[in-house]
């Protein structure tokens, strides 16, 4: 059962990030601030939920949030800064998209670094543990994925419409006949040792 609340006085947003481990298109995160009175029967972790239920529990924290938002760091970015220090910046972006100012963010993962004065609590695994981290990974996830999709019809041939970017037999097969596209990361590895790409 995920908490509601870590601190019930306070105005919290939950904050999560799909994406890191991908060779193409953008980190995407999300801030969420749920009632302290929510619950869900179905809302949890976005990795424990099917791609239907996903995209149905999105529309109900879209419905049911006192506010939500997403934040964006392009594959550019991330080269530029790193993919770390690029969450945290996609993570910037969701909150200031909130339409009502939290009083404290709950943070998925151990570490955590801000250009905003708000307090913030890590959380190891979060998204299995608190509401409003759980709601963030659904919306991050499936904002990423459907931008993916649309990628895909742009930029066929690497498989993004089913791996969103991530790095599977079909993407790398892509990029070895296809070469990058402006979307692939340039600072993550995109093949494998370039001797396995010319056996004897």
């Amino acid at each position: 059962m995920l908490k509601p609340y870590f601190q019930k006085e306070k105005i919290e947003a939950g904050c999560d990030e799909a994406g890191r481990g991908c060779l193409a298109g953008p980190v995407v995160a999300a801030a969420v601030i749920l009632p302290k009175d929510y619950s869900h029967e179905v809302l949890n972790d976005s990795k424990q939920l099917t791609e239907k239920q996903r995209e149905e529990v999105k529309k109900d924290i879209v419905k049911d949030a006192i506010a939500w938002g997403v934040g964006i760091a392009s594959p550019g970015e991330i080269d530029q800064i790193n993919i770390l220090n690029a969450s945290y910046l996609a993570m910037d972006r969701a909150v200031e998209q909130l339409k009502v100012n939290p009083e404290l963010l709950l943070i998925d993962g151990n570490r955590f670094k801000s250009s905003s004065n708000i307090p913030f609590e890590c959380i190891i695994k979060g998204d299995g543990k608190y509401l409003s981290i759980a709601a963030a990974s659904i919306l991050a996830k499936t904002y990423r994925d459907d931008l993916m999709r649309q990628l895909a019809i742009e930029f066929p041939g690497y498989g993004w419409e089913t791996n969103v970017g991530y790095p599977t037999r079909v993407h790398r097969d892509g990029l070895r006949e296809m070469g990058s596209t402006p979307h692939h990361r340039m600072s993550f590895q995109l093949l494998p040792c370039q001797l396995e790409l010319f056996p004897d």
